[in-house]
């Protein structure tokens, strides 16, 4: 078992709030994160005919997630992203992407990412795997976190804060999407997750 760090050493707490301890007492004593949309990117980049990868974001996403900072341990992770937010700075394109063909954004207006867990992989990273809903269909994914900087904020609010880089790649035929497949735009999509969580108490 990994021990847990003093409060003062919480900077170096492990990626993600990766270590789950599973004591009753810890999670009463769990905290609420809120992801900072200030501070927040939602990425993906997906191969075009070959060539080079179109670079796209979600503009509307919100989420939190329950962490003890002391013992470590995650609890429940919620994360929705209004589907129709996608953005790829091309008008056309975003509206091709938002079509049945990819995203289906008028049949299912929200994706989301519900997880509980994680283990660690060394003191600043580790990994989070949980249930991605796109276009109605779940599958398991799991991604590969880095633990920024665990502080009370220098400015601004002055709240506890969490700074994360998550990464993760998954196909768009595992969630319905098959459109100009193989030669023409490619399967795999690489997520790219930049964000600020801030203690909510």
């Amino acid at each position: 078992m990994i021990q847990p760090m003093y409060r003062p050493a919480r900077a170096l707490l492990p990626a993600a709030l990766v270590l789950g301890i599973g004591t009753s007492a810890a999670r009463a004593d769990m905290a609420t994160y809120v992801l900072d949309p200030d501070h927040l990117t939602v990425a993906f980049t997906i191969m075009h005919a070959g060539y080079a990868k179109t670079l796209g974001r979600f503009a509307e996403v919100e989420g939190s997630f329950a962490y003890n900072d002391v013992t470590r341990e995650l609890g429940q992770v919620s994360v929705t992203i209004q589907t129709a937010s996608v953005q790829t700075w091309h008008e056309q394109r975003d509206r091709h992407v938002r079509s049945d063909d990819f995203l289906a954004a008028e049949a299912h207006p929200q994706i989301t990412f519900m997880a509980e867990g994680g283990i660690p992989t060394s003191t600043t990273t580790g990994t989070v795997t949980g249930d991605l809903t796109i276009r109605g269909v779940t599958q398991p994914v799991t991604l590969e976190v880095t633990m920024n900087k665990l502080a009370d904020y220098p400015c601004c609010h002055g709240k506890e804060t969490i700074g994360i880089s998550a990464r993760t790649t998954i196909l768009r035929s595992d969630f319905g999407s098959t459109y100009a497949l193989p030669e023409f735009v490619g399967d795999e999509v690489e997520i790219m997750l930049e964000f600020e969580a801030i203690r909510q108490d």
